[in-house]
């Protein structure tokens, strides 16, 4: 038996909370580089008061081009236990430009050397479902026979189902087989760390993800899903030649079944999300007029523990003094 130990979760939440807060006064402003630069800052600066020794593995932009907190750099205080880092500032950066729903800010924080290492690899297919479909679901079998299984699996008819899907091209073929199921569709231009939360979250409307999203969302998600229960499986697929290229020159497998527990490898995990921009899985940052009020969801693998935090920030307070700029 153990005495409860610190929650480092409890700390990179306000990190999320200070990208959130930073990035979200550039809401539907039509500049993805600039709100995700404000959020990028504020998460550098805030990681510096988390005791831990943590190294970035997953690190958004260089898939984009936009601001990043780059792989292999050190962050938190190089106090305490040593991690790997995976970060997305701003989740959906066109969703914050555009002032569209669903943008939210995210850590993911697991044991040295647990977390998968994408390399090249930018795009993954990728089956997301709740804990009581997670010995049905296959990521090689027609939609229509997953979302059958699936749905047998969770007490509904395969019409109650409602899946999250990307609205991208490639997706065509997906969507129609889905329809043709009966199935419901939930479609988001972006956001698929979102999407794969909200498979597995049991009070979301959302019961499976399927489709290709982001490599370095899917190790984000995997750290979650480790706590809060669900199977992910993923598989790599490159979407340009210059990824396949680089894919078959790094000898990187992109035949094998990737799992939630492949992309992390142990359950001593920490997520934290703070909602920016508003939408179905997470309230976005409101300004009052004397302060802002911000909503987060911190999940610790180790315990299976989720909280939802509701956060009252007196802005004028706080910037007698925070290097980290709201205004």
């Amino acid at each position: 038996m153990e005495a409860p130990d610190r929650n480092i979760g409890l700390d990179l939440v306000r990190v999320t909370e200070a990208a959130a807060l930073s990035c979200s006064r550039w809401l539907g402003k039509g500049d993805k580089i600039a709100g995700d630069q404000a959020a990028v800052d504020a998460m550098r600066l805030s990681f510096n008061t988390v005791p831990l020794d943590g190294i970035i593995v997953i690190g958004e932009g260089e898939k984009d081009e936009a601001p990043m907190l780059f792989n292999g750099e050190k962050v938190g205080m190089g106090l305490g236990q040593a991690v790997d880092v995976a970060v997305d500032p701003v989740e959906g950066t066109n969703l914050l430009a555009y002032g569209r729903p669903n943008a939210i800010s995210v850590i993911g924080v697991a044991p040295r050397g647990s977390m998968f290492d994408p390399g090249p690899s930018y795009y993954m297919k990728k089956l997301v479902v709740p804990a009581e479909a997670r010995d049905v679901a296959d990521l090689d079998a027609p939609v229509g026979d997953n979302l059958r299984a699936i749905a047998r699996a969770l007490g509904k008819d395969v019409d109650d189902l409602v899946v999250f899907v990307l609205d991208k091209p490639r997706h065509k073929d997906l969507i129609t087989e889905i329809r043709r199921t009966g199935a419901r569709i939930q479609l988001h231009t972006d956001g698929d760390v979102a999407g794969s939360l909200m498979a597995v979250d049991p009070t979301n409307v959302v019961d499976v993800m399927m489709g290709t999203g982001g490599t370095p969302e899917g190790v984000l998600s995997a750290c979650a899903i480790r706590a809060v229960g669900g199977r992910m499986l993923a598989r790599l697929d490159p979407q340009k030649d210059d990824e396949k290229k680089a894919l078959i020159k790094a000898g990187t497998d992109t035949k094998s079944i990737l799992t939630e527990e492949t992309l992390v490898n142990s359950d001593d995990t920490y997520f934290a999300a703070t909602g920016i921009s508003g939408g179905t899985f997470l309230r976005g940052v409101r300004f009052t007029g004397r302060g802002a009020v911000t909503h987060s969801l911190v999940l610790r693998g180790k315990t299976g523990t989720m909280r939802r935090i509701e956060s009252h920030i007196a802005l004028e307070k706080l910037m007698r003094f925070s290097a980290v700029k709201y205004d």
